[in-house]
């Protein structure tokens, strides 16, 4: 039986809003407090990072990573930072537990090595 796993990505207006590795950024944003560290913990630029943390603040209401007070520099999650990725993970899990039945038939069906 093969190994499947199911990942979520949502769409807004057709361009793509939330997935799995903005998802990891805002987690290890929190996890470090710093775009620069996140960035690094994942592997990729610092540009590409605050790209994509500037993508996600201007797509919502409220920005979801914030500079962190007291002139000491690094980030944190919002609160609606914070809301986005309970929702995301929330989302996530009602998605998997949906899919279980299908899935395991698909995954019976498959020979990928």
């Amino acid at each position: 039986m093969t190994d499947l796993r199911l990942t979520l990505r949502i769409d807004a207006n057709g361009k793509p809003l939330l997935g799995h590795g903005k998802i990891r950024l805002l987690e290890q944003i929190e996890e470090t407090g710093s775009i620069s560290a996140a960035a690094r913990a994942m592997g990729m630029s610092y540009r590409r990072a605050w790209l994509l943390v500037e993508s996600m603040n201007s797509v919502f209401v409220h920005p979801l990573v914030a500079a962190r007070p007291g002139g000491g520099g690094g980030a944190g999650l919002s609160d609606d930072g914070h809301r986005v990725l309970k929702l995301y993970r929330e989302i996530e899990k009602l998605s998997r537990h949906a899919a279980d039945g299908p899935l395991a038939e698909l995954s019976g069906m498959c020979e990928v090595p």
